[in-house]
């Protein structure tokens, strides 16, 4: 009993943390908010959390992994279609994920090393898929444009969750025309 009600705050300070800091950034999320929006007291955070940063680092963590697939044979209109569907089905989180990358990867060497090792990850899944749709690409060719997908990706993620009629999917996809 006593492990699920710790299981259950756990998941309260997450859920509160992630919505603060997608709703008014990293800096005005303190753990007296994240506290009151989880409806506990203070000692029970430090139950389970030693920091801010420790609950915060959690939920960029969870923002990183919901990011899409890690299937090492996905195609790269799979993991397009996947981004999408997560800036799309999962607003909020998709907001943590991009302000975290923009703002924590600024000021935070912890998120920034977090942030770096997830975007080379996604070179990896990202030119992998590449390099089976187009063999014969030098490799220099395939980073660059993946590089450039993803940034384009990005931009459009920050455009679709500042402007819900955005059709982000139909502007990624023609994206894969592009790069490919």
């Amino acid at each position: 009993m006593r492990y699920r009600v710790g299981l259950e705050t756990r998941t309260r300070i997450l859920e509160a943390t992630r919505d603060l800091v997608a709703a008014q950034g990293l800096e005005k999320t303190t753990i007296k908010a994240i506290c009151e929006k989880a409806g506990i007291l203070v000692g029970s955070f430090y139950n389970l959390f030693e920091s801010k940063e420790e609950a915060i680092l959690t939920v960029v963590a969870d923002a990183i992994r919901a990011v899409g697939p890690e299937d090492e044979e996905a195609t790269l209109h799979e993991l397009v279609d996947a981004y999408v569907d997560f800036v799309e089905k999962s607003e909020t989180t998709a907001r943590v994920y991009l302000m975290v990358a923009v703002s924590g990867g600024l000021t935070d060497e912890g998120i920034r090393a977090r942030m770096l090792r997830h975007h080379e990850r996604r070179i990896e899944l990202f030119g992998r898929a590449l390099r089976t749709a187009r063999p014969d690409m030098p490799e220099e060719e395939v980073r660059q444009r993946v590089e450039g997908l993803l940034a384009a990706l990005n931009g459009m993620a920050f455009h679709r969750l500042l402007d819900p009629s955005f059709d982000f999917r139909s502007y990624a996809r023609a994206l894969l025309q592009i790069g490919a």
